[in-house]
């Protein structure tokens, strides 16, 4: 099977030896996305809910640019170093997602990347 690698400027570009997503068959995995705006690759500014509509829109970005939306994703994986900000992660997904919802996991790690408090990577089904 073939591989498409995803890319677009509408996310932060990747910071390593990895692409933004990798596309096989109808099946998208979407790499890591911490809260950096693509224009600057600076972090955001503001609190974990500024962090976690950051990366839920990095990862929308990257989503459309595979031919789908947040609402093709299967999986996702959210990474926190806080995992009392839990309840801010449903809250704002809320506002990106609607039933039925994708499987999810929620891991609390040490650290994240330039010292990010959350980071999702995401498996989007398309068709």
């Amino acid at each position: 099977m073939s591989r498409e690698i995803i890319a677009t400027d509408k996310a932060p570009q990747a910071i390593g030896t990895y692409s933004q997503a990798v596309k096989t068959g109808s099946t998208v995995y979407l790499s890591g996305q911490i809260p950096l705006i693509p224009e600057s690759m600076e972090m955001v500014e503001g609190d974990i809910r500024e962090q976690i509509h950051r990366v839920f829109e990095n990862l929308s970005a990257v989503a459309e640019a595979a031919g789908g939306s947040l609402a093709d994703i299967a999986k996702l994986n959210v990474f926190l170093t806080d995992l009392s900000h839990f309840p801010v992660v449903n809250e704002v997904m809320a506002e990106y997602f609607t039933e039925p919802y994708p499987a999810r996991a929620a891991i609390g790690v040490a650290a994240l990347p330039k010292d990010a408090g959350v980071e999702m990577d995401a498996v989007m089904e398309l068709g």
